[in-house]
């Protein structure tokens, strides 16, 4: 939930970008994983299917566009740093296949490695509390209130 939206703060540097979404969109798979239809989650067609329906529905609506992209933008991130590419059948899940027996989720799989990752991503979030503003209670209740990086260099 806490490297997406670094990522796609530094990579994008879009101040009005509304970052919570995009940790929204990045802890969806981990939350459902543990449920059996929730590995979907960690599937590309799931994932480009929410970016469609987004796509669609803001038709003529560009500030709400910007808005809800933060969703799928996270969800795809989130399949890049669980390395979900490396489990073929859930990576593309219908295509090879509708059988939900067969998904699998990097969260349950493993878990030992990604206790590992969590744990550093403690280390890279006080950074990041630090580089975007968020070490102070305005710069935390500004952030709550509109999903802006208070300062987003």
């Amino acid at each position: 939930m806490v490297v997406a939206p670094i990522i796609v703060a530094e990579v994008f540097q879009s101040p009005r970008l509304d970052y919570r979404l995009v940790a929204a969109g990045a802890v969806t798979p981990a939350l459902l994983s543990f449920v059996s239809f929730g590995r979907v989650t960690h599937s590309l067609v799931f994932w480009l299917l929410i970016l469609s329906a987004v796509m669609l529905a803001t038709i003529g609506q560009r500030l709400l566009r910007r808005r809800l992209l933060g969703i799928p933008i996270g969800g795809l991130l989130h399949l890049v740093l669980d390395g979900v590419w490396s489990y073929d059948e859930t990576l593309l899940w219908p295509i090879l296949g509708a059988d939900l027996d067969l998904l699998v989720s990097p969260e349950v799989e493993r878990a030992s490695t990604m206790f590992l990752l969590e744990f550093l991503a403690v280390g890279l979030a006080a950074w990041a509390a630090r580089r975007y503003g968020l070490d102070s209670q305005e710069g935390r209740t500004s952030f709550w209130a509109t999903g802006r990086l208070p300062r987003l260099r």
